[in-house]
């Protein structure tokens, strides 16, 4: 198995930046709010996200920008459970249409899951939209596998409720 990076165990918990290998994921900042805001007020994008602001003050999340070609095209976040009995960590995702079809998002959801492996979860979720295809395409590629329909899952910025794929990773799956 080949991680596209590799985190020195003393760093584990405070990585600001990982490098994958086209992309690079730095912690967002204030100064990246105004960016993601456009990214997130894109059509595509907000028919998935909303409008809301990125929160930088949830300490149960970790906002991590994505770069490629020294510009922000997206943002990843990661959280955890941490009771030792379920313990493990969730992913999400969103990249500005205009890099969609360029292997990115593959790329950031690869890195940041050998960085979560790396802290030791031995499995990771995630939860597209049932009917979002290529999210779903891009998270198979990285080892997620569908665990399940979650009926009426989340209420999208339209009102209505609409149902969610939950896919999971083992560590040994990753790819």
């Amino acid at each position: 198995m080949r991680y596209p990076f590799t985190v020195p165990r003393e760093t584990i918990g405070s990585v600001g930046v990982m490098q994958g290998n086209h992309v690079r994921l730095r912690e967002a900042t204030e100064a990246d709010l105004p960016r993601l805001g456009e990214i997130r007020a894109e059509p595509e994008v907000f028919a998935r996200w909303g409008g809301e602001p990125d929160d930088l003050t949830d300490d149960d999340l970790h906002l991590y920008v994505i770069e490629y070609e020294d510009r922000v095209v997206g943002a990843i976040q990661w959280s955890e459970e941490d009771d030792p009995d379920y313990r493990h960590a969730g992913i999400d995702i969103y990249l500005d249409p205009a890099v969609h079809g360029r292997g990115l998002g593959t790329d950031a959801v690869r890195t940041l899951a050998a960085h979560l492996i790396a802290r030791g979860h031995h499995r990771l979720v995630i939860d597209p939209a049932a009917d979002n295809e290529a999210a779903i395409r891009c998270y198979a590629k990285v080892g997620f596998r569908p665990v399940g329909i979650m009926r009426r899952y989340e209420r999208g910025p339209d009102g209505t409720w609409h149902d969610g794929l939950l896919m999971d990773l083992l560590a040994d799956e990753l790819t």
